[in-house]
């Protein structure tokens, strides 16, 4: 390798391990779309590179579809008709018609062609009599006498033997029946948005996946396990290692990255995101979770030494609040 802005770029990522092309920008003061392209090639010589990107899939199809939609033509746009006639349409009224008439009564006058003119025939045969109408030879018919209107007993309703529905007790004829005691019906369990380290809880992604999560655990500080993957840890900074498992319920594939948007919370209500850093004896979440299964992963973060994390919370987006998970870590 003859380029030495090559060998400062890869000196840098193999310091850093893992990171997104625009902070290895940032630190070699190179525009990130030229630090791309190195990458890129060099991953193509045979080194031990892997350039990759993480995304939103949700927000980036609606982008996509944005942009498709931004160049689709308009609905409707009217598009011209070849032959069609310019003069004006001739007037309308009853077409000629040529040819004799068909039907089993049409027969053409002597003298006359195929187009001459036509007359029907008259039916033959003796003209329809009406028929006679039947003389009645009986008695005339009499009315049916109306029938009397005869009171109805009174019926006593039985008496159950077994007692009034849906009860287990005996009815006796000496004691009223007890009150029937109606069935409990239990009310399906809302989703848990809120526990502590080691519980499960329960929420719905951006595409209505039904996903549990489960925070196994929270290693503080976790400077030992930084340092033991090849890492140095700048004066005043501390590392701490979350493991979470996601579990998809539904039939809805989760596609995104578990711990995207996995922070850690302080006292004062800020967040700390995660480092792009990746531990050898602690491997990372990968992308996507098929229904029916569960893939646990690990979350590095770089905090400063003296700031207390007082909870972890996991959302499918920053600003999506009502979907948000809060674990609450007890000293």
């Amino acid at each position: 390798m003859t380029d030495p802005v090559d060998a400062r770029l890869l000196g840098v990522v193999a310091e850093m391990g893992r990171a997104a092309v625009h902070e290895v920008a940032a630190r070699l003061g190179m525009d990130p779309r030229e630090v791309a392209s190195r990458l890129v090639a060099l991953s193509a010589t045979g080194l031990p590179l892997l350039v990759g990107v993480e995304c939103d899939p949700g927000r980036l199809r609606q982008a996509a579809a944005a942009a498709m939609a931004a160049t689709s033509p308009p609905y409707g746009m009217p598009y011209p008709v070849q032959g069609t006639p310019t003069g004006p349409y001739p007037p309308s009224g009853p077409m000629p018609v040529s040819g004799p008439m068909p039907g089993p009564y049409a027969q053409s006058q002597p003298g006359h062609g195929p187009s001459g003119p036509h007359t029907v025939m008259p039916r033959t045969g003796p003209p329809s009599s009406p028929f006679p109408a039947q003389t009645q030879t009986g008695p005339p018919s009499q009315p049916f006498p109306a029938p009397i209107q005869q009171p109805m007993p009174q019926v006593e309703p039985p008496i159950s033997t077994w007692g009034p529905p849906q009860t287990s007790t005996w009815a006796r004829g000496d004691a009223p029946p007890q009150d029937v005691t109606q069935p409990t019906i239990r009310a399906e369990k809302p989703d848990v948005r809120q526990g502590k380290v080691g519980s499960a809880l329960q929420t719905e992604g951006l595409e209505g996946e039904r996903l549990s999560i489960t925070l196994v655990e929270v290693v503080d500080p976790a400077d030992y396990l930084f340092t033991a993957a090849g890492y140095r840890l700048q004066e005043g900074e501390r590392s701490v290692v979350v493991h979470t498992e996601l579990t998809n319920r539904g039939h809805v594939a989760f596609q995104s990255l578990p711990d995207l948007y996995l922070v850690l919370v302080t006292p004062d209500g800020k967040t700390i995101s995660k480092a792009p850093v990746s531990l050898s004896s602690r491997p990372p979440h990968r992308i996507g979770v098929p229904p029916g299964e569960t893939q646990g992963g690990h979350t590095v973060y770089v905090v400063p030494e003296n700031t207390e994390v007082t909870s972890v919370r996991w959302s499918p987006r920053p600003d999506e609040e009502s979907r948000a998970l809060t674990w609450i870590i007890e000293n």
